[in-house]
């Protein structure tokens, strides 16, 4: 990979200074004709050979210069241009016309200051004026500063519109990175929200149900060991009934990890159900208080039923309490949850500590899910866990 974006990165480079390099040949080119056909002078087109190639590999390098080498680079520059010129006393227009601009024009590449753009122009001239008196003179000079004075509008201008374009793709290449890693950072989350949606969904369907059935099977075992048979076989057909429930509801969970869907629910029903069903198998008192008038989203229902759950749940393997309450209702467009025992209450400090209890962090995860709050007060005389979240707009009951 690092081996084709060098290869891309050379072609690039190749192509955007190959205008200049065929430039650069074509000077050459008709200083060398030009010198030729009035004095063939070998020693010093042998010279300037070596010192217009010079010249054209400090241009081919001139994208590691940085700010601070710039004047050195111009500078050497410049003073090639200058030997060039005197050097082929009868090509040396050739050498200024087409030099000189593009040195100009390259320093637009470094920045668009005025002030600097301007120095260097001032220097230039310098150069084409005491370059062009040392080999010619002042009426030969007269008529080629309009050619050089033309020559170097044209290139400026060129200079600006092709530097502009150089700066727009290297902006819009900077935005694309920013893309880029702006969709690389929405997968990373996107795929660390599903994975905490599995962890919820594999909690709240098989380790409950699991856990619902081993509550169950103790409870059938301690009968047996009684010889209440009827009482066990009785404890032992809820067991079936949950085992079906569990595996329905772990069907479901795969179906919305696959389909991002669930079916439509009635709220109230399934509340009632949860409730029957955790009385069944722990035979604590459930007192109930729905009043509730607004229909949920199926997103909002789907996580207060994982919730209630959950307490329920807990409150069955940890609280040991004998009577629990179960609040719903709305207030101020507000969808209000609460669950109260009188059990032996915890810490809740230690949520999310201890390896393995996950339940209540996922709880804490499921109303956040669906922008609400929730509160927890646990004593030595009871627990409260109540949750509140703004109500989408629905149809009343």
């Amino acid at each position: 990979m690092n081996e084709k974006n060098g290869m891309q990165s050379i072609s690039e480079l190749f192509a955007s200074r190959l205008p200049t390099i065929i430039w650069l040949s074509i000077v050459y080119a008709g200083t060398i004709v030009l010198q030729f056909l009035k004095d063939p002078l070998i020693l010093e087109s042998a010279v300037f050979t070596g010192l217009f190639t010079l010249h054209v590999l400090l241009h081919w390098n001139s994208y590691r210069i940085t700010q601070k080498t710039f004047w050195i680079y111009f500078s050497i520059q410049a003073v090639l241009v200058y030997l060039c010129a005197i050097l082929m006393r009868d090509g040396y227009q050739a050498v200024l016309v087409g030099l000189l601009p593009i040195l100009i024009a390259q320093s637009l590449g470094y920045s668009f200051r005025v002030k600097r753009v301007i120095f260097i122009s001032f220097i230039s001239i310098i150069v084409f004026f005491d370059s062009a008196l040392t080999v010619g003179d002042t009426d030969e000079l007269l008529v080629f500063l309009p050619i050089f004075i033309l020559m170097l509008i044209v290139v400026l201008a060129y200079a600006i519109l092709f530097f502009k374009q150089v700066q727009e793709r290297l902006r819009i290449q900077s935005f694309l990175e920013d893309l880029r890693e702006a969709h690389e950072k929405v997968e990373e989350l996107t795929l660390a929200n599903e994975r905490q949606r599995m962890a919820r969904d594999l909690h709240d369907t098989l380790a409950q149900g699991v856990a619902g059935l081993i509550m169950r099977l103790e409870a059938a075992d301690a009968h047996m060991s009684q010889n209440h048979t009827e009482r066990a076989h009785e404890i032992i057909g809820q067991s079936m009934q949950q085992a079906r429930r569990t595996l329905a509801e772990a069907r479901r969970a795969i179906d919305n990890l696959r389909l991002k869907s669930a079916p439509e629910i009635d709220f109230k029903e399934a509340v009632a159900d949860e409730i029957e069903h955790f009385n069944e198998a722990t035979g604590i008192i459930v007192t109930k208080d729905y009043r509730l008038n607004k229909r949920l989203s199926r997103l909002q229902m789907e996580h207060s039923l994982h919730i209630i759950k959950e307490c329920l749940t807990n409150i069955a393997r940890h609280a040991k309490a004998d009577k629990v309450c179960v609040s719903v209702s709305s207030h101020n467009d507000k969808l209000i949850v609460e669950i109260r025992d009188n059990g032996i209450g915890f810490k809740t400090d230690d949520i999310g500590k201890d390896a393995g209890h996950y339940g209540l962090l996922g709880l804490k995860e499921r109303v956040r899910l669906i922008g609400g709050e929730v509160y927890m007060n646990s004593t030595s005389e009871g627990t409260t866990i109540k949750f509140a979240a703004p109500l989408t707009k629905g149809e009343r009951i």
